[in-house]
Parts: structure tokens; C-alpha cells; sequence
């Protein structure tokens, strides 16, 4: 697991080692163990690593003596790469350490750029071809868009860069910034930026299970894989406990984010009992609360679940005096707005887990859209034919309903959003279009929230802010053998996660299978109330002077908002306060992402 960084430019300079270091600088927080970047005319390709697999080799660039020309870089991990070895070692090549990276440059000799198609992982590869007449650059993605990576192609010199995470892409020269007009209407409508696009022009991120094919001088061509296929063995729970124990082994300390929800009660039980059936120290599991008394706490179903599975378990209370820091500094590791307060709570969740002295963990990420969990799917299931259920699907996503945003937008920003279209209409629409060609409604919302929301929204969120604490996240529900399954299985099956709560019902406490389904958040309610510790922080970035100059939001029906929720505190009208100003906090924050500077945790 590492953080990545490279640039192509036919016809360029060597570029300048101060600019490099100041890239990597910005992300080394995701890999503190070992640095290194080899450049050239027109190129760089570069890691900042976090020593997984085979901590003592695995030095990256990767690059092996029998294959001059071909360097490669990789963030995440390759699950199958022993058997890639031995089937790479029988044509001739050979290698220098175990380390999962380290089989890339053969891959790719064997294979060019269909090596991707070989890879059963999480990853984010960057592959330079520096062979005289076959010069380019190659760029992949897992299946599912677990590690992502972000990129800029300046159309006037032809040069792409890219880096693992946007605050390091902008420390490059030449990476022109401006925040998105749709920006802020996306955000409301979607939580977060949607499809490939990134909450800044010119900046995108590849797209789940792609490829980029980029030749001297021209803009990258980006093609979607195939699946990796495998093909699962036995039911849900088999499946399950068969990735569960795969992702488990590692060379390094291993724990479990226990919510004390069905999804990671699942995992953490199949984690525990492989500890204790291979003779492992006991599984250590984590779980955030906040000091005080709170709403919505899930402390005592998580401690439920540590007691069944008997692990040793860490219940982290934050302090809520500290969450304005904790805001921004997750803004800043974004790099761009999450109107989710969930990341809060992800960012200081994982800063407790490295603190503890682990470097991997397990969490129940990705069930929910497989398994067809959220109260979302069950309602469009229910809504009648003839109803407008992908319009209903869109608005369910949304920070703040389609006519509440529209209440805030001044005239112009309405207009202007009127005019280009929404992100909610575009999500509405894609639904209509997969009903329309015959998928089924459950199949239509897996396949979308699989594709789009999940990396755009989850993924991104995970992968950035357990990497701020050097953590890497391993994505149990997200393997390729589970992902098939899910699949596979009649819609009755996958509707309400009816098959996951019959794999657990031998595994888990009955409190946590009787109980309502809550996502893992903030209660930003309640932190907004009066006296709560948000309030001073909301009221600071929604001011009537920062709105005025935005000139996107009207400011007295802004106030009007807060005042109300102040009155009658509501889940909608905090979230939405909450979505505006994670905006507001974000537009200030990236006007210094340009300065060549350090990204500290």
C-alpha cells in the first residue's frame, strides 16, 4: 500500500527534483517507510511506500535487471501475486524479493497493457514503457475503484500527470486549478463529486476496473476492463469467510473496524475465528464514539459483537471540542468537499488504529450496495408502476432535497444549474435508461451505485483518510469471488441483505440482527443544536459575507435555515447546514493547495 506520483511529456525537460519532492511531500503521509523517484526527460514516476507485503524488499519504482525500460509503481495490493510469480517464473523471468508489486514489469512484458486483466487486488498502477519506439504510459484501477487515482492532461503541451491523492497532483507545475461551476449543486444533490469527475475542472479520477493507455504528446484513452472472474464456492458465508481469511494474512499487525452494525459484525466474526484457528493472538477490533451523551450511539451493539467474537476491543471516544480541527484537516486530505459527516469519524477512527500499533484493517465496506441494504432500494422496490422511483432514488442521495436547493441558489446559480443540468437528473436518468432496457429495478441500482457511487463517495472517502494515518483498508465484501456471488443471487436474496443476515445468524449477537439498520456517522443533529460544538463553526463558514461572495447561495434563506434548526433541530436541515459549509471550508482550502507544502496528519 503506498501513495503514487508520475508525469509524460513528449518533447519535455527532466523535471526539476524540488517540484517532485514537493509532490511526494504531500502524501507521505500515506507512506512513511520508504521514498523514492526516478525521472527523465519528460517523465517522473515515483512512490512514497507503506511496507505490507515483504517489508524488507519491494524497493518501487519497481524495475528488474532482464527487462531494461520498464519501471512500474503500485498503491494497494495484489492478492494473487504468488501464483502470477510462479506462472511469470516458468516463461523465464525472474525476481528479487516476494513483494506483490515486484511481478508488474514481467507482467506486462507477457502481456502489455492487458496486464491488468491478471490482477485479483486493490490497486492503482502507473507503468512507464521507456523502450525506444514503444514509448507510453500505462494507468489501472481494481475492479471496483478501491484505490484511486486522480489526473491532469494539459491539453496546449500534452503532458499528464498524476498522483494518488489531488492536493499532491496540484503541487505539480502546470496543473491549473479552478473549483467547478457545478461544484456546490453536486455536492447538495450527491454528497460528493460524482461520476469520474473531481470537484475541480481538469482534475478526474480513473474509473473503476479501467485502463489508460497514454502515448508522447496526446491526451490519455481510457478503456473498461472485463471482470476479474472468479468463480465462488458454496454459499454466502463460505464465500465470505473465504475473503475474510485471504485479506486477514498480512506481515504486518492486523485488526477490524467493528461498528456494531450486520456488515462489519460479519467480518470482524470471520476474522476472529480465523485468529483463533490458526493459533494467531487474539483479533483487536475498533470502534468510535464521542464523549458525552449522544444520539444514535452504536457503542453497546459493537461491544456486543467484540464480546461474541471475543476480541480485544478498542472503543475510541473522541472529544467533540476537537471535530472543527478534525473538519478541516479531512477537507484538506479530500481535496475536495464530502458533505458526509461520516468523515469525521473515518479520519479519527484510523488515526486510533495506527496509534494501537496496527497497519491493516478489515472493515464491512461495500454490502450495503451489493446486497441491496439501504432504505433507498427498498422504497424504489415498493414504489408502484408508474411512479417516478428514479427521480425518488436520486433525491434520497441528496445532502438537501432537489426543492430545498433551490429555495437556497440565487437566481443566477439556478438558472445556471437549470441550464446545464444537475448530477440528481443525470443519476434519475441513467436508472430510467436500465429500467428501460430490461434490468430489473435491483439489478439497475446495484449496477449504479457499484459503478458511480460507491468509489465516488465511499471509496475515495476510505481510501484517503485511513491513508492519512498510514492504515491500509481491506475491503472484505468488495473481493472479486463475493462481488460474483452477490450477483448471482435471485433478487429476494439480495433485497434488504436477507442473504447476509442468514450468514450471520450463527455468528452475531440477535441485538445486533433485530436492529434497525444506521449508518456509521456523526450526530450532526444534535451537534448542531444550540450549545452543540458545530455551531460556532457552521455559523463562522455560512456567514453573510463568504455567502454573498460566492454568489451561489442566498444568504438570508441561509440564516433563515439555521435559525429554524435551531428552533426545531431536524437530521435534514443539520445536514444540509453541515453540506454547505464543508463547501465553504473547501473553497478556502484548496486556494492553498498551489503552495508546495507538506500534507501533515
Amino acid at each position: 500500500m503506498c501513495r503514487i506520483l508520475g508525469s509524460f511529456a513528449a518533447g519535455a525537460d527532466r523535471p526539476e527534483p524540488a517540484q517532485l519532492a514537493a509532490v511526494s511531500a504531500r502524501q507521505r503521509h500515506g507512506g512513511p517507510d520508504e521514498h523514492h523517484v526516478l525521472s527523465g526527460p519528460g517523465w517522473s514516476l515515483g512512490c512514497d511506500r507503506l511496507a505490507v507485503t515483504d517489508p524488507c524488499g519491494g524497493r518501487q519504482p519497481y524495475r528488474l535487471p532482464h527487462l531494461p525500460g520498464i519501471l512500474a509503481v503500485l498503491n494497494g495490493e495484489i492478492y494473487n501475486h504468488a501464483e502470477l510469480r510462479r506462472t511469470l517464473a516458468a516463461r523465464g523471468h525472474r525476481f528479487p524479493d516476494r513483494c506483490d508489486g515486484t511481478v508488474l514489469p514481467a507482467l506486462y512484458a507477457e502481456y502489455g497493457p492487458a496486464f491488468a486483466e491478471h490482477l485479483d487486488g486493490m490497486f492503482a498502477v502507473a507503468l512507464l514503457d521507456l523502450r525506444p519506439g514503444r514509448t507510453q504510459l500505462v494507468l489501472a484501477v481494481d475492479d471496483m475503484g478501491m484505490k484511486p487515482l486522480h489526473l491532469h492532461h494539459d491539453p496546449y503541451d500534452g503532458s499528464t500527470r498524476f498522483a494518488s491523492e489531488i492536493p499532491a497532483l496540484l503541487a505539480f507545475e502546470g496543473v491549473r486549478i479552478s473549483p467547478r461551476e457545478d461544484a456546490l449543486d453536486t455536492v447538495l444533490a450527491t454528497r460528493t463529486s460524482f461520476s469520474t469527475h473531481t470537484a475541480l475542472a481538469g482534475v478526474d479520477v480513473l474509473p473503476p476496473g479501467a485502463t489508460a493507455l497514454v502515448r508522447p504528446g496526446t491526451a490519455p484513452v481510457v478503456r473498461r476492463r472485463g471482470p476479474h472472474r472468479v468463480k465462488p464456492l458454496g454459499g454466502t458465508q463460505d464465500v465470505l469467510r473465504h475473503e475474510v481469511r485471504r485479506l486477514a494474512r498480512a506481515e504486518v499487525p492486523v485488526c477490524a473496524v467493528t461498528s456494531g452494525g450486520l456488515d462489519s459484525g460479519l467480518v470482524t466474526a470471520l476474522a476472529a475465528e480465523h485468529a483463533r484457528e490458526t493459533d494467531a493472538p487474539p483479533l483487536h477490533t475498533f470502534h468510535l464514539t464521542y464523549r458525552g451523551r449522544w444520539p444514535d450511539s452504536e457503542a453497546a451493539y459493537a461491544r456486543a459483537v467484540a464480546r461474541r467474537a471475543r476480541t480485544v476491543h478498542h472503543e475510541v471516544a473522541v472529544d467533540p471540542d476537537e471535530l472543527g480541527s478534525l473538519l478541516t484537516r479531512t477537507v484538506r486530505h479530500l481535496g475536495q468537499p464530502n458533505a458526509d459527516p461520516i468523515t469525521l469519524s473515518t479520519y479519527a477512527l484510523f488515526r486510533a488504529v495506527r496509534q494501537n500499533g496496527f497497519t491493516v484493517a478489515l472493515t464491512g465496506d461495500g454490502a450495503d450496495e451489493l446486497f441491496g441494504g439501504y432504505d433507498r432500494m427498498r422504497a424504489a422496490l415498493a414504489a408502484p408502476e408508474g411512479a417516478d422511483w428514479a427521480g425518488a432514488y436520486a433525491d434520497a442521495l441528496s445532502a438537501a432535497p432537489r426543492l430545498l436547493r433551490e429555495h437556497l441558489y440565487t437566481a443566477n446559480y439556478r438558472a445556471y444549474i437549470a441550464d446545464t443540468g444537475s448530477a440528481a437528473d443525470r443519476i434519475a436518468q441513467e436508472l430510467r435508461s436500465a429500467e428501460a432496457v430490461g434490468a430489473d429495478r435491483l439489478t439497475a441500482m446495484t449496477a449504479f451505485e457499484t459503478r458511480w457511487r460507491l468509489p465516488a463517495y465511499h471509496l475515495r472517502r476510505l481510501d484517503h483518510l485511513s491513508m492519512a494515518w498510514a492504515v491500509e483498508a481491506r475491503l472484505p465484501f468488495l473481493q472479486p469471488s463475493v462481488v460474483t456471488h452477490a450477483r448471482s443471487l435471485p433478487v429476494a436474496a439480495r433485497t434488504g441483505k436477507r442473504a447476509l443476515y442468514e450468514a450471520g445468524a450463527e455468528l452475531l449477537p440477535p441485538s445486533v440482527l433485530r436492529r434497525p439498520k444506521q449508518p456509521f456517522t456523526l450526530p450532526v443533529a444534535a451537534m448542531l443544536a444550540p450549545g452543540g460544538p458545530l455551531l460556532d463553526l457552521v455559523r463562522e463558514m455560512l456567514s453573510p459575507a463568504r455567502l454573498v461572495l460566492g454568489g451561489k447561495i442566498r444568504a438570508d434563506r441561509a440564516a433563515k435555515l439555521l435559525a429554524r434548526h435551531l428552533e426545531h433541530p431536524t437530521p435534514q436541515a443539520a445536514l444540509t447546514l453541515w453540506s454547505l459549509a464543508v463547501h465553504e471550508l473547501w473553497t478556502e482550502v484548496v486556494q492553498g493547495m498551489r503552495i508546495p507544502a507538506g500534507c501533515a496528519a
